[in-house]
C-alpha cells in the first residue's frame, strides 16, 4: 500500500481549477453529454460550463452541486480523486468551495474510495444567510457533527438547532440548510450516497 506524505496539501486555487476542469471533461464524456446538454442539465450557462471546463472558471459550491447532480456523481468526484494510503488534511487545507449565497466554506476531507459511497467535509460558516442546498442525488443522506459554535441544521423546512457535539442525520436529496448561529461555527459533514 502507498502511503502518501502526512505534510500540507500543496494544491494552489490553479491547481484545483484544474482539476477541476479535467473532471468535469472526464465525468461529461463518461455520461455521453455534450456540453450544452450538461449545461441545461445543471442549470448553467454554457459560457460557464465552457470556462469550468477550460480551467478558467471559479465555480461555486451551489454550481459544483448542480454540476455533480446533472453527471450523477458525488461532489468529490469532481474535487478530488480517490487515493490510496495514508492521508492528513491539516486545518486550513484541502480544495476548499465557498458558497455564493452565504458565508460557508467546504473543504473536502476525503472522498469516496471505489466501492464506497460517502464523502467528508469539514464546513467552517459565520452568522447571516443561511446556506441553503439544492437536493443532491436521489438516496443522499447527510450526517452532521457541530464542532463549534450554534447552527440551524437539517431540511429546509424543518431544521434542527445544534451545538458543540451534537449529530444529526437528515435526507440530502431534499432541500436543506445550515445556517451558523454564532461565530467561526464548524462541523464535519458526511455525505452519504446510496
Amino acid at each position: 500500500m502507498e502511503n502518501e506524505s502526512p505534510g500540507r496539501d500543496e494544491r494552489q486555487p490553479s491547481d484545483l481549477k484544474g482539476l477541476i476542469a479535467s473532471a468535469l471533461r472526464r465525468e461529461r464524456d463518461r455520461a455521453g453529454l455534450s456540453l450544452t446538454e450538461l449545461a441545461r442539465r445543471a442549470g448553467v450557462a454554457k459560457s460557464t460550463l465552457s470556462q469550468l471546463e477550460s480551467g478558467a472558471g471559479n465555480p461555486s459550491v451551489e454550481t459544483l452541486w448542480a454540476l455533480g447532480v446533472a453527471l450523477g456523481v458525488p461532489l468529490s468526484r469532481l474535487l478530488d480523486p480517490p487515493r490510496p494510503g495514508v492521508r492528513v488534511v491539516r486545518l486550513g487545507e484541502g480544495p476548499v468551495t465557498h458558497s455564493e449565497r452565504a458565508d460557508y466554506a467546504a473543504a473536502l476531507l476525503a472522498s469516496c474510495p471505489p466501492g464506497a459511497r460517502r464523502d467528508l467535509y469539514r464546513i467552517t460558516a459565520q452568522p447571516g444567510r443561511a446556506r441553503v442546498s439544492d437536493p443532491h442525488m436521489p438516496g443522499t443522506a447527510e450526517h452532521v457533527i457541530l464542532g463549534a459554535g450554534r447552527a440551524l441544521v437539517g431540511p429546509a423546512g424543518e431544521p434542527v438547532e445544534l451545538g458543540p457535539g451534537d449529530y444529526a442525520s437528515y435526507p440530502g436529496d431534499a432541500p436543506h440548510v445550515f445556517e451558523a448561529l454564532e461565530p467561526d461555527t464548524t462541523a464535519v459533514i458526511v455525505m452519504e450516497h446510496i
